[in-house]
């Protein structure tokens, strides 16, 4: 029974790699280990699914490292014989991702990042100003730090401006919050104190909640670890429905 549970588990990974190879436009390596057997597909089944994969890229965005496990899930019986995981009830998951300096860069660049990054507003004094990032620059100096270098465009009534900026900063981690090294501007006629102050109120504000939401999928960081020239990243999250990549 146990060597029958085991082809049953390894015929259903093997498609399930395939079908996540097809969807990527690049994978150095991907291994999926779905815990299931027959009975429990039928009743739409399985106790884990796990991933883990090396150099990922979809969308250039590009991951160097990720390590995926769910929690027993409730999937589409028909599309999981053929590898496609559809889920009938949302699914808790944890992640590690490790992401290079570059490769952040990189996808700072690219057309799908940037749709996503679009303008937002502040509450000054009662007033709103829009905020657009015109370019972000990420370098990953070690001693757990992070330096942002970048331009943002900033609206304010009738009057645009746009200015350049560096910041030094190290992220929320476990056991202490995000702490502010160093903001300076490199560029235009500078930011007004009253911005910068509605600026970190909403980086506290975001930061503080419990979960962001993205497509189908809450998640939270629980901890950011910074090495020299990458992140390491532990996500919790909970899925409606597996991503289509």
């Amino acid at each position: 029974m146990s060597q029958e549970r085991k082809i049953e588990e390894n015929l259903l990974s093997q498609a399930a790699e395939n079908t996540l190879s097809h969807q990527l436009d690049q994978a150095e390596k991907i291994d999926v280990d779905v815990q299931t057997d027959l009975l429990k597909i039928v009743q739409g089944q399985a106790d884990t699914v796990s991933l883990a994969g090396e150099g990922l890229e979809v969308q250039e965005v590009r991951i160097q490292e990720i390590q995926v496990q769910t929690d027993q899930i409730s999937i589409n019986p028909l599309s999981a014989i053929f590898g496609q995981i559809e889920l009938e009830q949302p699914v808790n998951t944890k992640a590690r991702v490790v992401l290079k300096e570059a490769d952040v860069n990189h996808a700072l660049t690219s057309d799908f990042v940037r749709s996503k990054l679009r303008p937002f507003n502040l509450n000054v004094d009662g007033k709103t100003v829009k905020l657009q990032s015109q370019k972000i620059q990420l370098s990953l100096p070690g001693d757990g730090k992070i330096q942002i270098d970048g331009i943002v465009r900033i609206q304010e009534q009738a009057h645009t401006s746009q200015v350049g900026f560096r910041s030094m900063f190290s992220p929320r981690t476990l056991n202490k919050p995000i702490l502010m090294e160093s903001f300076n501007c490199t560029q235009g006629e500078g930011i007004s104190l009253n911005i910068v102050v509605a600026l970190m109120n909403k980086i506290k504000e975001l930061v503080d909640l419990p979960y962001l939401e993205f497509d189908d999928t809450r998640f939270r960081i629980i901890n950011l670890e910074v090495q020299k020239g990458s992140l390491v990243f532990l996500i919790e999250a909970k899925m409606k429905q597996i991503p289509t990549l």
